[in-house]
């Protein structure tokens, strides 16, 4: 379902006040985790300049993110069942703070996995996309990753994913002490990304930037550079390492599901600034083989991964996977006796 944000009862997505009301009177579980004094701080600086995310007429591709994943919420759905899979604990029912959460789409996916003993908290920097995720019936907090709204060890779990590289050089290494601070002793915080010089890298260098009205001018992560900010940050236990996190789509052909991946790609990343003027289904095309190029990862021996189409067995189906890997660094903060943790009135 694309978002309604211009209804009569929506929550916007500039006014972090109203948010944060709306969570005392609806959701007391998230809003007793919050330090007001660090909302009231919040509310007195200055919004932040650039937005990817915002509306077309504020210059960014903040509608048509959203159209991608309320069209396609599959599409990257092996990438976050992984994610939450790293930082859900055996047993019982835990708290997920989503740093970059968007629109919702991981609350969204949760749920369609019938993931049930997590409680995801969605939290975004660009207040379209926070009013985009009240829309679809997701609470959502305004934010930024690197300054918190939520009370010391007040979580079990932090994710940040799907952007982290938009997040300032300068910045990472805050974002991560925030992490630390907000998790509960024995906590985990996940932070994923894609690799400089990867061939997700060479999308968003030959490609978004050079086809999309926001361009694309972030520096990736390496390996080295996200084990170092985990172990600066205080985390006990750290561990680097590469998740699969393919695109899929599908289709009642297989013409049909790469299609519906290019309607994704283009729509994801508002590919729209193409070399020559294209029209759907020419633009959706374009954008699939453009993919299918880039996406190839070696396996060392002489082979490379590559995109597949391939019939899904008993449904009348054909799937198009598109290979990623991503880095992901898990931290982990010691057990240490837990202060005592009270819950705002």
């Amino acid at each position: 379902m694309i978002p309604d944000i211009g209804s009569k009862n929506h929550i916007p997505g500039n006014d972090l006040r109203r948010q944060v009301e709306e969570l005392r009177l609806k959701h007391p579980e998230i809003y007793g985790r919050i330090d007001p004094r660090r909302v009231d701080h919040c509310l007195g600086e200055p919004a932040p300049g650039r937005d990817d995310f915002a509306a077309e007429t504020d210059g960014g591709r903040g509608p048509s993110y959203i159209r991608a994943q309320s069209l396609n919420i599959e599409a990257r759905l092996h990438g976050i069942e992984r994610l939450l899979n790293l930082v859900r604990r055996p047993s019982g029912r835990q708290t997920v703070l989503d740093l970059l959460g968007g629109d919702g789409l991981l609350s969204r996916v949760s749920e369609l996995l019938g993931i049930s003993d997590a409680e995801i908290i969605t939290c975004d920097a660009s207040p379209h996309m926070v009013e985009a995720a009240w829309a679809t019936g997701v609470p959502a907090l305004l934010q930024r990753a690197e300054h918190l709204l939520f009370c010391s060890e007040s979580v079990d779990a932090v994710l940040l994913a799907y952007g982290t590289h938009h997040i300032d050089p300068a910045d990472r290494l805050r974002v991560a002490e925030e992490a630390y601070r907000v998790l509960r002793p024995g906590g985990t915080f996940v932070l994923h990304d894609f690799p400089v010089g990867s061939p997700v890298d060479q999308w968003f260098g030959e490609v978004v930037d050079r086809y999309s009205p926001t361009g694309h001018q972030y520096a990736h992560f390496t390996h080295d550079e996200i084990r170092d900010y985990l172990v600066t940050a205080g985390f006990d236990s750290v561990e680097v390492k590469e998740i699969d996190d393919p695109y899929l789509a599908t289709g009642g052909t297989p013409d049909e599901a790469e299609l519906r991946l290019g309607e994704y790609l283009v729509d994801m990343y508002g590919l729209h600034d193409t070399p020559e003027p294209l029209a759907p289904p020419e633009k959706f095309r374009w954008a699939a083989e453009l993919a299918k190029a880039i996406f190839r990862y070696p396996n060392g021996d002489g082979t490379s991964l590559e995109s597949v189409t391939e019939y899904v067995d008993h449904s009348s189906t054909w799937r198009v996977v598109v290979p990623r890997r991503a880095l992901v660094g898990i931290g982990r903060k010691s057990t240490h006796p837990r202060q005592h943790f009270t819950t705002n009135p």
